[in-house]
Order: C-alpha cells, then structure tokens, then sequence
C-alpha cells in the first residue's frame, strides 16, 4: 500500500526501502468541464538544486525542451500536450545513485503552457496528483493527492524529493506561484530569456 501525503508531509524514500535506487515520478491531472477554447497543456519539470536553493546552471532544468539530465540521473519521458486518458500524464524517471553530488533536493513542477494567453488557471484543474514507484518492483511507494486549494496559480511546486544524512525523503509541497514557468524559472535560479 502506498502512503498517501497531505500538504507539508515528509516521508522516508529510501530508509523503508533499501537498495531503492530506479524510481518513476508520476504526475496527473484533469480538467474541470470548463471549456476556454484551448487544450489545457500542462507540463510537468525537475528542477535539480544544490544547498542553496538553486539550479547550478540551467542544464539542471529537466523539462520538454531538456529531456535528460547529462548525469542521467533524471530522465522526463516527454511532453502530454492534452492530459486526456487515465492515469499518470507526465513521467520523470530519477536514478538516485546517479544524482551528483551537488544536487541535494529536486523539486517536482508542473505548469500550465501559455496560460495568460489562453486564459488557464489550476482553479480549473482537480484531481492532481503526484506518485512515486519503485521501477524495479512496480510498486507505488507514495501518493499526494493535490486537492482543490488552487485558484488563480499558473504553476504549482508539487512536492521534492531532498537527500537528508545520506537517504532521499519526499515533502509534499502543493504550492502555487502565479507568473507561470517563468516565475518558477526565477525561484530557482534560471534566467528566462
């Protein structure tokens, strides 16, 4: 049974479950029955950060323009440009024995494309979500389940993985930014052109 998070909830990854190293972040999403006249596209990233908070350069933003982390400690299966269907609509693929050595946390995103020209918020967006599987046994170790406490946020840190005396834990974040990727960019340390 995977542990379900609320918001601000911590939890040992790899102490429970030793010789955890292949896991798969999945994120999900719906839409309300509200239709603006454009697909929702939501994308998920990882932002990898060191002690102080931030990117070390912008190679350390794993998102649809950069799909693979040079280390190959993290790895995002590509671009849902709709989020129809069940389940997980973006996936990241982390390998913690390859995260370097510089990296203490990645934070998990996800952001709505292009949401002031098409008018999108999360305030039309439920049933969020983000899990974690053991990629060797297929298990799902944990699940947080965003709620609805979103309203007019263009982005929302879901949660993060960080590495604490040696072991990863997860903290449940859930929280919203306005200002989109761009705002997200800045928080951690990207320039955006």
């Amino acid at each position: 049974m995977p542990i379900n998070l609320s918001k601000g909830q911590k939890v040992d990854l790899t102490k429970g479950n030793p010789g955890l190293k292949k896991i798969m972040v999945g994120l999900g999403w719906d839409v309300n029955e509200f239709d603006s006249g454009a697909d929702f596209d939501l994308d998920a990233a990882a932002f990898m950060l060191g002690d102080n908070g931030k990117c070390p350069t912008e190679k350390e933003f794993v998102f649809y323009g950069n799909l693979e982390h040079a280390s190959g400690a993290v790895l995002h299966m590509g671009d849902n440009l709709t989020g129809e269907g069940e389940g997980d609509d973006e996936q990241i693929e982390i390998d913690l024995s390859k995260v370097p050595a510089n990296i203490t946390k990645i934070a998990f995103t996800v952001t709505i494309y292009d949401s002031d020209v098409r008018r999108q918020n999360f305030g039309q967006v439920s049933n969020s979500f983000i899990r974690i599987v053991d990629e060797t046994s297929g298990a799902e170790l944990i699940r947080y389940d965003l709620g609805e406490d979103f309203s007019i946020e263009t982005a929302v840190v879901v949660g993060e993985l960080y590495r604490y005396n040696g072991e990863w834990k997860f903290n449940a974040i859930g929280s919203g930014f306005q200002g989109g990727l761009a705002a997200l960019c800045g928080h951690y340390g990207i320039e955006v052109a």
